[in-house]
């Protein structure tokens, strides 16, 4: 199953005496758009929520209002813009860390952390470039939660209303050229004090009303992003994940056949429906794949694993796509009971004349096996965690598999 759709019970928040643990803030300070991208990048993995600012005197108004705990000063701040930096520091009374980042040799490196000592800033020992994520991590250990940190459980209305709600993307490849032919798009919340929170403590059940609005907002944000995608890269086939109940709501249906671009270069919209979900409403479904084709849009089935002799009685195929269980995908190097289930579902796939994808990959081991025993897309960490849209965009010149490690 998807982590879209994936539901839990959150745990209860953590507190340490009397306080919540709670995400950490980073201000990123540097003039260079692209360099505050990558630090802030880096930060978010490591759990922090992240502000920027290109200049002095745009940190005023970030320290009044995210109350960062650390500021890092990226490599090409100037002397004088440094300085500007540090002066706001001590005006505002900022009690939080500071860390440069700077060329090795750099004489401004080393005067803004003796400057900053001398005014009394707790300033952390410099980082030289080039440096890893891991050293990164290491300078700032003091200011990461020792449990992992709780999220909230935050109702999808008040996050649609807040504007909390984005896309991420995770890379779809093809299994014999490894180039990256899609993306599967993953909703996230971006809480202001909880950082990024998973699905799970968000997603609505499904006869809750607000599911319909969330469903929309994933359609419209999508097709946004590919227009940006577009512009920015080249044309990237998205896939979305939809509840069933979604394409039952027949004005639904219509108004997404309607959100389509007309753009000649718009592959067309996926819709990933879960396997149980298609099996439980196959007439229907059968009828709504039918119909949403003729508007360039197509209907996988997704988390395929033990039930797929259930989709062998259907005379007419309409789906575009079988997609394999992530726990039949994951390990199956070294398992025969789940490469046998995965051999099944690529046979039927193969007999039905439609694509088979293994979602899960995680190992160059199981990538091998799935390439061998006839995939024909891969997905998984081991070729690309879900990342935000301005991380995708950048990332996709990047070859998959040799950029994991």
């Amino acid at each position: 199953m998807t982590d879209q759709m994936f539901r839990c019970k959150p745990e209860g928040i953590h507190t340490t005496f009397g306080r919540r643990k709670v995400s950490p803030r980073a201000c990123v300070a540097d003039s260079k758009k692209h360099l505050r991208a990558f630090l802030a990048d880096v930060l978010e993995d490591l759990g922090f929520v992240t502000s920027e600012c290109a200049k002095a005197d745009e940190l005023g108004e970030i320290l009044a209002t995210q109350l960062p705990d650390i500021i890092i000063l990226g490599v090409s701040v100037d002397g004088i813009e440094a300085g500007k930096f540090l002066e706001i520091l001590v005006r505002r009374e900022f009690s939080g860390k500071v860390l440069a980042i700077g060329a090795r040799e750099s004489i401004i490196v080393k005067a803004v952390r003796q400057v900053g000592e001398e005014y009394g800033l707790a300033m952390l020992p410099p980082i030289t470039t080039p440096f890893a994520a891991e050293t990164l991590r290491e300078r700032i250990a003091m200011l990461l939660p020792e449990d992992p940190v709780p999220s909230p459980a935050v109702h999808v209305a008040e996050a649609l209303h807040a504007g909390w709600l984005e896309l991420w993307y995770q890379p779809k490849i093809d299994a014999r050229t490894l180039v990256r032919c899609g993306a599967e798009a993953l909703v996230r919340m971006r809480h202001p004090t909880w950082g990024v929170v998973p699905p799970a403590y968000f997603i609505p059940e499904d006869d809750d009303p607000h599911l319909l609005r969330l469903s929309e907002f994933v359609i419209d944000r999508a097709m946004e992003d590919w227009h940006l995608l577009l512009e920015k890269h080249s044309p990237t086939d998205i896939s979305i994940n939809l509840p069933a109940s979604f394409l039952m709501d027949r004005q639904a249906v219509r108004d997404l056949c309607r959100r389509m671009p007309a753009h000649p270069a718009f592959g067309g919209l996926l819709i990933e429906i879960n396997s149980a979900e298609v099996v439980l409403n196959q007439k229907l479904l059968i009828d709504v794949a039918r119909e949403v084709r003729l508007h360039n849009v197509a209907i996988s089935i997704d988390d395929v694993g033990a039930d797929w002799p259930a989709l062998m009685g259907i005379e007419t195929f309409p789906f575009a796509e079988l997609k394999v269980d992530r726990q039949f995908v994951t390990g199956c190097a070294n398992d025969r009971l789940k490469q046998t289930v995965c051999r099944s579902i690529i046979e039927l796939a193969k007999s039905l004349g439609v694509r088979v994808v293994a979602e899960g990959i995680e190992s160059r081991a199981d990538f091998v096996a799935a390439n061998e025993m006839g995939f024909d897309q891969v997905q998984g960490y081991l070729l690309g965690k879900p990342m935000g849209l301005k991380k995708f965009a950048r990332s996709a010149l990047i070859h998959p598999v040799l950029a994991t490690k």
